[in-house]
């Protein structure tokens, strides 16, 4: 199932060089540019405050956007740099690659957890822990999943599920080697605590 991907509206900016970028930033905007996919460069300009939220959301640089510019057929971009100033350290300069349906992008993916009323674990009143709410992976462009499930059936206290446990969807893949946990189900506090009672006993 394809994600739903983010909007970003932009608008055309006429003129380059440093004298159309200057207006540009005076009028409000942070000037950019669009390449890639055999096409001609496109300038552009984005506003200000809108693209300063999506920065302060956090991770610009994996997220996949729909680029929006009025009169011109919509296409999807990620972000390959914004250039910030050096004192403010604020947004001077963005620029987005164009990419087709078969790109192959680094993007992170919700993980969703199901069944948690059939693990024998968290019936016994353990926690589920989460380290990994989100998880990147390599995903095509034209097929990006909305999440990735972990079954949370039979699973008991001290279980750790790591990403080799879980199904990714057909064209998915980690971008980390390793085998990293994404949660574990821990023993219920009033479990932990008679435990270490007992070892201090046993000391």
């Amino acid at each position: 199932m394809t994600g739903k991907i983010p909007d970003l509206s932009v608008e055309v900016r006429m003129g380059t060089g440093k004298g159309a970028a200057r207006q540009a930033r005076r009028e409000g905007y942070v000037p950019g540019i669009v390449y890639g996919d055999g096409k001609e460069p496109q300038a552009i300009n984005v506003k200000y405050y809108t693209l300063l939220k999506r920065l302060k959301a956090g991770r610009f640089l994996q997220t996949l956007f729909n680029l929006k510019i009025e009169g011109q057929d919509d296409v999807r971009v990620i972000c390959r740099g914004v250039q910030r100033d050096v004192v403010k350290d604020l947004p001077t300069h963005v620029d987005f690659m164009r990419l087709h349906q078969a790109s192959r992008v680094n993007l992170f993916i919700h993980v969703t957890f199901i069944n948690h009323e059939a693990s024998p674990g968290l019936k016994r009143g353990g926690a589920l822990v989460v380290v990994r709410p989100e998880v990147e992976l390599e995903v095509t462009a034209g097929d990006i999943p909305d999440h990735i499930t972990v079954d949370l059936a039979g699973r008991n206290i001290g279980d750790v599920i790591h990403i080799q446990d879980v199904v990714l969807p057909e064209g998915a893949a980690p971008t980390i080697d390793r085998n990293f946990v994404i949660a574990n189900i821990s023993a219920p506090s009033g479990l932990r605590s008679s435990d270490n009672e007992g070892e201090e006993a046993e000391a």
